[in-house]
């Protein structure tokens, strides 16, 4: 059997902030932005540069119940792990385009990480594995 995750999906606001903020400061790419007129919203795929990497699906929040759980899809810990082949390069990048670190870098056995937030609040590691 062979099986992968094909998408994560993550709550947002409204997908052009989302953009700015994943494409602008993140610097992933765009994989996808087609309207679902019928549904009234839009099917937004973005990832990271790089190979073999799970996309996201931004997903726009609709009623009270999942507006609730913008930046707190995983009850506060870290939600997602951005791997990296160059921590320094990617954490200074970041710092200069305004992206919020909530714990500074540090050396673990496993590797050199930061955690920062997205524009929602979401934790995100930014990790390079040793």
């Amino acid at each position: 059997m062979n099986q992968s995750i094909g998408l994560v999906a993550i709550l947002v606001r409204e997908y052009d902030e989302a953009l700015n903020f994943y494409l602008g400061k993140l610097g992933f790419r765009l994989i996808e932005d087609t309207p679902v007129p019928v549904q009234q919203k839009r099917w937004v795929v973005v990832a990271p540069v790089g190979p073999n990497s799970p996309n996201l699906l931004l997903a726009r929040a609709v009623g009270d119940e999942q507006s609730s759980r913008i930046g707190n899809q995983a009850g506060g810990r870290v939600f997602l792990f951005l791997y990296t082949d160059d921590f320094w390069r990617d954490f200074r990048s970041f710092k200069a385009k305004g992206v919020v670190f909530i714990r500074e870098p540090r050396e673990e056995p496993y590797g050199t990480v930061a955690v920062f937030r997205d524009l929602y609040g979401n934790l995100w590691d930014l990790l390079q594995p040793r």
